[in-house]
């Protein structure tokens, strides 16, 4: 049985081009999670608030991986969050107000919790819930790392773990949600989250 060269030919050319194509996706959606990802830990990193044992009130640092994540979906998402939780960990260190207690906790309060955000990728026609489960999902991290592995130090204000656990990690993660639900509730409306895409 004879093969057509032609035939041949365009066969290479189609499947080649189909490669060119899906190279030139993956390298635009590696981009995004690195620039998004170094949004957030730049803007984690410009804080008016900061707490002495960890955690934050930023200039709305999970907005940036809550946009990729509503943006690209979850799978994405979770990945950059992770990465943003890499760093954030690295400008705690440097700020001087991690406290690292062991590597369960430090798993808990930085990879785990921050590639939390990204769950808001499940809920890419519902952003303002996609920004509450992730800002949720990374509180309750942070709310079982506070009772764990910082319990000792609910005595000195006179609380019981839990209470003290809530009360620290809700006083910095409420206000970043409430900002991030705004921001990303304007940037929803306007039609501006799946620009480029």
């Amino acid at each position: 049985m004879a093969v057509d060269p032609s035939n041949l030919i365009q066969t290479i050319l189609a499947e080649g081009k189909t490669r060119m194509k899906n190279t030139k996706i993956e390298a635009r959606l590696v981009a995004e999670i690195v620039v998004f990802s170094a949004l957030s830990a730049l803007l984690y990193a410009l804080r008016p608030f900061t707490l002495p044992f960890g955690g934050s009130i930023t200039l709305g640092s999970m907005i940036p991986v809550f946009w990729l994540s509503l943006r690209r979906g979850a799978k994405v998402g979770i990945f950059s969050g992770a990465i943003f939780g890499a760093a954030a960990l690295l400008i705690d260190v440097w700020y001087g107000v991690s406290v690292i207690s062991n590597p369960p906790q430090l798993l808990l309060d930085y990879p785990i919790a921050f590639g939390s955000l990204g769950l808001a990728g499940f809920f890419q026609k519902r952003p303002a819930i996609g920004v509450g489960i992730g800002s949720v999902c990374r509180f309750i991290a942070h709310f079982i790392s506070g009772i764990l592995f910082f319990w000792m130090y609910a005595s000195y204000w006179g609380l019981d773990p839990i209470t003290y656990s809530l009360a620290y990690n809700g006083s910095f993660m409420f206000p970043e949600f409430i900002v991030s639900a705004i921001i990303i509730y304007l940037l929803y409306k306007k039609g501006i989250l799946n620009i480029y895409l």
